[in-house]
């Protein structure tokens, strides 16, 4: 008795139900694999990228903040390769360009300077949402084809209860347990995929309000400047 339920334990095991389903089953089970495993990476990455943004816009704020010249700080961080420098470097471009020629005009330098640096956001946003939408689209994919997976296998079941004449449990199981592990895998890529974008959504608008925050803040300082006749 104890072997027979050994023997069927082993015979449920995933490896067992991948070998023993039909090509078109293992083809869903390896791309839902697949995409799994895509789907962890991407996690992986934006967890690491994510965090390094958001340490890399509080430095670059906290210098700022503490710098007393502008030109200097352009001088020695206009160049970084992160985000806050990138939006800095292309507000105090437009502004050099815009204030070149005298007369300057005022209403004008600050419609550009608006313009240039709201692209910057946008840009830098753009940058960082990459692959992001590959979240969304294998938690909103992945379960619709563990489903086809799903229905493949019972049919195959009741092919093989029409072939055997017989209803025993012995000759649905094989198929269903297939068509429900290939729904397992189906919602263990879906469900840590829709997580994650959830939650990295909210972080990638957090970063965004937080460089549109910084945006405004540095075009009311060359506003006032402009207003100064600087």
């Amino acid at each position: 008795m104890n072997l027979a339920l050994n023997t069927d334990a082993a015979t449920l095991s995933p490896i067992a139900l991948f070998l023993q389903a039909d090509w078109v089953v293992k083809l869903v089970m390896l791309g839902l694999l697949f995409a799994s495993i895509w789907t962890w990476a991407i996690i992986l990455t934006f967890l690491f990228r994510l965090g390094g943004v958001r340490k890399s816009i509080d430095r670059f704020e906290k210098e700022y903040r503490a710098a007393d010249d502008i030109d200097a700080f352009y001088r020695m961080r206009g160049d970084g390769e992160t985000a806050a420098a990138r939006v800095f470097s292309a507000g105090v471009a437009e502004w050099r360009r815009s204030t070149k020629r005298k007369p300057v005009d005022r209403e004008g330098t600050r419609e550009r300077l608006g313009t240039v640096m709201g692209a910057a956001v946008a840009n830098e946003i753009d940058q960082l949402a990459d692959r992001l939408n590959i979240l969304a689209t294998v938690g909103s994919v992945a379960p619709f084809v563990g489903l086809f997976g799903t229905v493949w296998g019972i049919m195959r079941s009741f092919t093989a209860i029409a072939g055997e004449q017989s209803t025993s449990l012995a000759v649905v199981a094989p198929g269903i347990a297939e068509a429900l592990f290939a729904t397992a895998i189906g919602l263990f890529a879906a469900i840590p995929a829709v997580i994650a974008y959830n939650r990295y959504s909210h972080r990638i608008n957090g970063i965004e309000a937080r460089l549109n925050r910084f945006a405004d803040g540095f075009h009311t300082t060359l506003s006032r400047q402009l207003d100064s006749g600087q």
